[in-house]
């Protein structure tokens, strides 16, 4: 277990980061032997392993969008009568909306380290009138790191030439309209409504405006008269992942290049069957193996419990899938490495599999995501995405520490990128399987929201529940004038992502891809703005302006 010590309990990370540069910093990551070292070689090792933790998060979210792929492809039979006929008609229906899937699964997913770091903290915080260190000034920063970074790196993923444009307007104005309300919202509590104070009722709020987006969403993608836009929608694709781009193996997951069920009709008797189509790494296409499974009506007796159907269903396979997990996690050279003639890349290859040895083996306890459509994995994912973001956020809590540099230049910059690594790896994912630029965007804007809505909702709420009960008193926001400008300049530089995606949408006919210039032209002018929000935030935080 990662532990951090500190000499006094109470202190946050806004107290260690005074430390004079010329000062030993008592805190410590595992061993206390680490204070003995000095500030400069500490925070050179702090800093190696935040990149280190960075490749185990972006393995992690790898599977994580995996897992979830296959929850969202869940399907339920639906048995009606044809009127006319009088006979059974049965179809395949998708349990998840795509539009709620990308705002709860996706969004809420990624967001998941700031939302449980979050809570942790305000549980561990109770009793103290000040909010705790994991916060807004945090959650401003992994807002900014998500709007322009994750774009800048969405936007080159295409191939060249390659257009992915958002399908539906409608959904994505109405997410983006949620996610700048969150941070207006944030704004109204901490300088109009109640200056520097948050109320109860503030944060009951706060967390109900989640489920609003929801709502609002869902209205638009069903286009509900008088609540949606009357805005036309492009062809979307019928899968969320489309089935030749979800089929395609990646190197490192020895279960990516199994196929999902596929519904085939044989047109003489009429009758529905499933076929598993299995490919291993080494087997071409022609060499597949097929598997015919029971017909439709035995199917459906397990088709509503999900963590049955599957796991009955190849109990032997599955096991054997998930043993070829660890197998494959310590295999330092794969086939195609030993075809390479150059034994400098083949001695990178092994040196970096190396590297990542610890964290495939450690993921390879993650279930294969066949079982129980996914959601066994996509829990296990997100505990340990939460894990590593908790030991992200105590290395950057030590970097401050034995740099000096202000907690709140760290909050916008390194802990900001940690805990919304996972956003950046899923997006790219996004932008890089799906036809569409919907998800890759939608978890963008949405988690925007959800950090706000949630990931500072509920924590808010049991503080100042507690308060209230406890004290009578609301809870206090320390540095709430940095924040407040921190607000104003990420509104600023909002509207030029914004507007350069509109330019982008009305010029090249798409947000993501397109020519090779302008697409990174349009990542680096990303990338300025964010430099922007980080220079300006950071002064004035540490009040040079």
């Amino acid at each position: 277990m990662v532990l951090i010590h500190k000499q006094v309990a109470e202190d946050s990370m806004l107290r260690i980061s005074s430390i004079p540069r010329d000062e030993k910093c008592a805190s410590y990551l595992i061993l206390y032997g680490e204070t003995v070292l000095g500030n400069g070689l500490r925070a050179f090792l702090y800093f190696l392993g935040l990149a280190y933790c960075f490749i185990g998060l972006s393995a992690i979210t790898a599977r994580f969008f995996r897992s979830m792929e296959n929850v969202v492809k869940h399907t339920r039979t639906v048995v009606e009568i044809d009127p006319d006929t009088n006979t059974e008609i049965i179809r395949q229906e998708k349990v998840w909306n795509y539009t709620i899937a990308d705002i709860t699964l996706l969004a809420f997913g990624t967001s998941f380290p700031q939302i449980s770091l979050a809570t942790i903290d305000a549980i561990q915080n109770m009793g103290n009138l000040y909010a705790g260190g994991l916060g807004p000034g945090t959650l401003v920063g992994s807002a900014a790191f998500d709007l322009f970074p994750i774009h800048a790196v969405c936007v080159v993923v295409p191939k060249a030439g390659e257009l992915k444009k958002i399908s539906d307007i409608g959904v994505w104005l109405v997410e983006l309209f949620w996610s700048f309300w969150a941070y207006a919202w944030l704004y109204i509590i901490l300088e109009v409504w109640t200056p520097k104070v948050v109320t109860l009722w503030e944060a009951l709020l706060t967390v109900l405006m989640y489920g609003l987006l929801l709502i609002h969403a869902y209205a638009q993608d069903k286009r509900w008269p008088y609540v949606s836009l009357p805005l036309t929608r492009s062809e979307r694709p019928e899968d969320w992942v489309p089935a030749e781009v979800a089929s395609v193996e990646h190197e490192g997951d020895a279960y990516e290049g199994y196929s999902e069920i596929l519904p085939v009709e044989d047109d003489e008797n009429k009758e529905i069957v499933y076929i598993f189509s299995f490919h291993s790494e080494n087997q071409e296409v022609a060499d597949s193996s097929y598997q015919k499974l029971p017909a439709m009506k035995d199917f459906v007796d397990t088709s509503d419990r999900p963590f049955e159907k599957e796991t009955n269903l190849e109990d032997t396979h599955l096991l054997e899938l998930w043993k070829t997990q660890f197998v494959d996690a310590l295999t330092l050279e794969t086939p195609e490495s030993r075809k390479l003639n150059n034994i400098c890349l083949r001695v990178a290859r092994i040196i970096w599999q190396l590297l990542l040895a610890p964290w495939r083996l450690l993921f390879a306890f993650v279930p294969p995501y066949h079982i129980a459509h996914g959601w066994i994995a996509f829990i296990c994912s997100l505990l340990f995405i939460g894990g590593m973001a908790y030991i992200v956020t105590q290395l950057t809590d030590l970097i401050s520490c034995v740099t000096g540099i202000n907690a709140n230049v760290i909050a916008f910059t390194a802990l900001a990128a940690g805990t919304s690594w996972p956003d950046l790896v899923a997006s790219k994912i996004a932008a890089e399987r799906q036809i569409t630029a919907d998800s890759a965007i939608a978890n963008i804007t949405c988690s925007n929201a959800v950090n706000i809505y949630v990931g500072i909702g509920i924590p808010w709420l049991i503080e100042t529940a507690y308060n209230f009960i406890a004290y009578r008193q609301p809870l206090r926001i320390e540095n709430a004038d940095g924040l407040s400008f921190s607000l104003l300049v990420f509104f600023s530089t909002s509207v030029g992502c914004i507007s350069v995606l509109v330019v982008r949408r009305l010029i090249l006919g798409a947000e993501l891809g397109g020519p090779r210039f302008w697409a990174w032209f349009t990542s680096v002018f990303f990338m300025l703005l964010w430099l922007i929000f980080v220079v300006l935030s950071s002064l004035r935080v540490s009040g040079i302006i």
